[in-house]
Parts: structure tokens; C-alpha cells; sequence
């Protein structure tokens, strides 16, 4: 049986890769799908399609979900409404340059967290291999071009982007209390799921009726099936895995393969090139990784709280 934290680790590669199919498919969805809607639809197919490998995990644990509260609802808000619905409409109003850049300084927004919360504090190892790997998506967003910074622009979606980071940050800080660390991933996992999306119905309703406009065409319920199995279960199931056994901090590291896993999923789907800047990025990202989740060949170990 493979060593829970070399699962974990081997989850978290592929984690990334999840996410990133968000913006191929959401991007499709946009046209024919409004935010809310997707969000919604999205978290509720995402709930019923763990309900059959969950149904009766959540009946046994159900007293403990209870026991969640408020920090349940708190979970669904911040990882289904803020980095749901916040998100489509944060990326109407800004570059997928800014937004990417933005959104991936969410692994230092966890570090801090954890330190001024946990008593977690990083070693210099760690710290230097964030800022590597922070380094490469950089190179890749920027294409290589230090100058391209100049033209850095800050409007409303560059805020709502903003805004999202430090609710993951504080999402995947959460995972780590107790209350959801006793349980099974899935059943923590599909709780949440169904939590947020009790909280975008009524969002999702409101939007419908002012927009007047509802997903009824195949390419928008393919849309949000995918963004509900790829990038909802598969991606939030092996991160929320990789938070149990390793803890926020290093599984938000693997966060930075999102730029990577994007430029290759635009090479294979829209006939993209990789250029030169493309490979300095990449190097710098699995550096940066190897750095701040590995030692001696194994993955790093959390550090004790300080008492």
C-alpha cells in the first residue's frame, strides 16, 4: 500500500490540471451560461455525482457535520460562491495575465495565515521554493517580458481576483481544523459541495429572473457537466486529499502548476506554441516545488505549531 503522503503528493500533481480545465471549459460556457447559473449547477451536480459513493458515509458522520456550524456554510461561501460565482464574473472584467498572476499569490496569502494563526512557520527552503515557483508563473504570464509589467493594470476584476485568492487561502486554512480533518475526505468534501450550493440557489434564481436567460442548449449542460466533474470533483477531491495528509501550506504549493498545466492544455486544444519562455517557467515552478514540499526525496513534513 503506497504511503499516504506520496498518494497525496502524486494527487496534488494532477490537482492543478483539474483546475486549469475550468478556464477551457468555463471560458466555452460563458457565452451560453451566466455565473450564477454555472456555479450552481455546477456545485449541485458535483454534490449529486459524490452522493452515491458519500450516501451513506454522510448518514454515519452526520453528527459531526452538524457539529460543523457556521464553518460549514463559512467553507461552501468561500470555496463555491466567492471562488465560484466571484470568479466568472471577476474574469469578465480583466486579463487572464492579471487574473492568473493575482490568483497564484494565494500559496503566500496561506503561508501567512497559517503563521499568524496555526503558529506553522515555513523554513527559508520553503519560503525561497514559493518564491521560485511564484517566479516562474511570472515568466510564463509575462511571457518572458519584464516590461510587460509596466503595462500592469488594476481595475474591478483585478479586486473580485484578489478577493477570490485570499478566500481560497482562507478556505484551505479551514480544511485543516479538526472539525473537518475527523472526516473522510469525500464526505467533507461533498457536505461543502452541497452547502455552497444551497447558498447560490437563491443566486442563481435572482439571475434568472433579471436576466431571463436559463442553460437550455447541449453546449451549455456539457459545459457545466465537465466543470462539475473535472474541475469540481476529480480537482477538489485531491486537493482536499492532499490538505488532509500534508497539510495547506505545501499543498497550496502545487498551486503554481496551474500557468504550466494551462499553457500545455492550450498547446494540445488550441494548437498553441511553446516558446522559450514557456520552458524558463516551467523549470522555475518544479524547482520551486521540489524545494518547498520535498526533502531528502520525500515530502516535506508539517511543522508542529508552536505551543
Amino acid at each position: 500500500m503506497p504511503e499516504p503522503r506520496v498518494v497525496a503528493a502524486l494527487l496534488l500533481l494532477v490537482a492543478p490540471l483539474f483546475f486549469s480545465s475550468n478556464l477551457i471549459i468555463g471560458r466555452a460556457a460563458a457565452d451560453t451560461v451566466e455565473p450564477a447559473a454555472l456555479a450552481f449547477w455546477r456545485w449541485f451536480l458535483a454534490f449529486l455525482i459524490l452522493l452515491p459513493f458519500t450516501a451513506f458515509a454522510l448518514r454515519r458522520h452526520w453528527p459531526d457535520i452538524i457539529a460543523l456550524g457556521w464553518r460549514l456554510w463559512f467553507a461552501g461561501c468561500l470555496g463555491m460562491v466567492i471562488c465560484g460565482v466571484g470568479i466568472y464574473v471577476a474574469l469578465d472584467h480583466t486579463t487572464a495575465t492579471n487574473g492568473t498572476l493575482i490568483y497564484t499569490t494565494s500559496p503566500v496569502i496561506i503561508v501567512a495565515l497559517e503563521a499568524l494563526f496555526r503558529g506553522v512557520q515555513p523554513t527559508k527552503r520553503q519560503l525561497f521554493g514559493m518564491l521560485l515557483a511564484f517566479t516562474g508563473v511570472a515568466i510564463i504570464v509575462l511571457r518572458g517580458d519584464v516590461n510587460r509589467l509596466i503595462e500592469f493594470r488594476f481595475n474591478i476584476g483585478d479586486l473580485g481576483i484578489a478577493l477570490g485568492a485570499i478566500a481560497w487561502a482562507i478556505y484551505s486554512v479551514l480544511l485543516r481544523r479538526d472539525e473537518f480533518a475527523r472526516l473522510p475526505t469525500l464526505v467533507s468534501f461533498a457536505a461543502i459541495a452541497g452547502a455552497g450550493a444551497i447558498l447560490l440557489a437563491p443566486m442563481m434564481v435572482a439571475e434568472a429572473v433579471t436576466a431571463q436567460r436559463i442553460p437550455d442548449t447541449t453546449e451549455a449542460w456539457g459545459s457545466i457537466i465537465g466543470v462539475a466533474l473535472i474541475s469540481s470533483v476529480l480537482a477538489f477531491s485531491c486537493f482536499q486529499y492532499g490538505i488532509k495528509i500534508l497539510g495547506p501550506s505545501v499543498a497550496s504549493a502545487f498551486m503554481y502548476l496551474l500557468p504550466v498545466y494551462g499553457v500545455g492544455l492550450a498547446v494540445v486544444f488550441l494548437n498553441e506554441q511553446i516558446e522559450t519562455y514557456h520552458w524558463a517557467g516551467f523549470a522555475c515552478v518544479a524547482a520551486g516545488l521540489v524545494l518547498s514540499t520535498f526533502r531528502a526525496g520525500k515530502p516535506a513534513r508539517r511543522l508542529q505549531p508552536v505551543r
